[in-house]
């Protein structure tokens, strides 16, 4: 199946979900064959289907104070967010987590602490196996000179540093959304408001602000997109790591078999409230969707990792999520055309 979504061309199989392959802007008119479909990509077609975020603003980016700390952000008015409004005062507070100052694996250098390895940093390139690529299609991120900082591509955020996160620019996550149709004792499907289908996906309650979430987590140093998707579903909504030698067998048969078909529902920027003018979050989401319930669906879900509760919720536009998690989310209801 091929279709295009969200500046992507997004193909699928009967064998799997192959990631959304980017169309090249520089291109009039090219032809590329991506398994058995022909994509005839014109100027036309590239010039509106690289188009993803760039008119998005910060909603969540501006929270303030900053998650898990008493750092307040600079405040801004919604025109003052973007790059392209001059603002030659604009100084906003400097601010790195304690627990990224210390240097663990997953952290890339200071910039003040550690300035010659932070100078090796190669930018909007595969950086040894650090991918420091964006998401966003057919883009690079801007690394102004006075003072050799990435800058985040939607706009200011009232807060400089990296915050919470590891890596200075992108930082990568995967979030798989596992999808079922909610069914009464009978086994019938059931119907929202809206007369349409109702569908469930398993969510999870985060440890660190309590809210509903989709599964995911980071995309370590030089793992592949799949295989962190998997991960991370296993360790946050079935606690594989606390799990027996035979339950991890059957909990890994099960999500394998699931994960054999996905489709990309969004690759890209993400609203984050972790985000920094210098540092921020960008994810791929697929949704998995368990036809008739009977493969992830027949499993007892068990909260581990970063979550602290876990279960299938339903689906409608009255549920709150983090970040944009909602958002993908709708998404999900629109390729199923089931109730929102």
């Amino acid at each position: 199946m091929l279709r295009l979504f969200r500046g992507s061309l997004i193909v699928t199989s009967q064998l799997g979900f192959i990631s959304a392959a980017q169309v090249p802007c520089s291109a009039t008119v090219s032809v590329k064959r991506l398994l058995t479909g022909v994509i005839l990509c014109s100027q036309f077609l590239c010039q509106n289907t690289c188009v993803t975020m760039a008119t998005a603003t910060h909603s969540k980016a501006l929270t303030s104070p900053y998650p898990n700390s008493k750092q307040e952000r600079l405040k801004l008015k919604p025109e003052q967010v973007s790059w392209q409004t001059k603002w030659e005062e604009y100084n906003p507070p400097d601010f790195t987590a304690d627990k990224v100052l210390v240097g663990p694996v997953w952290a890339d250098p200071d910039d003040k602490k550690n300035a010659k390895e932070y100078k090796k940093i190669v930018w909007n390139k595969l950086d040894g196996k650090v991918n420091r690529q964006t998401y966003e299609k057919c883009k690079t991120y801007k690394v102004p000179e006075i003072d050799g900082r990435p800058s985040n591509p939607i706009g200011r955020t009232g807060l400089k540093g990296r915050g919470e996160l590891g890596k200075w620019g992108p930082n990568h996550a995967a979030d798989p959304i596992v999808t079922r149709w909610k069914r009464d004792a009978k086994g019938t499907i059931e119907q929202g408001k809206s007369g349409k289908k109702v569908l469930q996906f398993i969510a999870i309650q985060r440890k660190d602000n309590q809210e509903w979430a989709i599964p995911g987590g980071m995309v370590d140093a030089g793992e592949k997109v799949s295989v962190a998707l998997k991960r991370e579903f296993g360790e946050e909504a079935m606690n594989t790591l606390e799990a027996t030698p035979q339950e991890k067998k059957k909990i890994k048969k099960a999500v394998d078999a699931l994960f054999k078909v996905g489709h990309e529902v969004y690759r890209g920027y993400v609203d984050d409230p972790r985000n920094t003018d210098n540092s921020w979050m960008e994810t791929i989401a697929v949704n998995f969707h368990d036809v008739e319930g009977a493969s992830v669906g027949k499993f007892k879900l068990n909260a581990g990792d970063d979550a602290a509760g876990v279960k299938w919720m339903d689906i409608s536009s009255e549920i709150k999520l983090y970040a944009s998690h909602q958002h993908f989310i709708e998404e999900v209801t629109k390729r199923h055309e089931a109730h929102w």
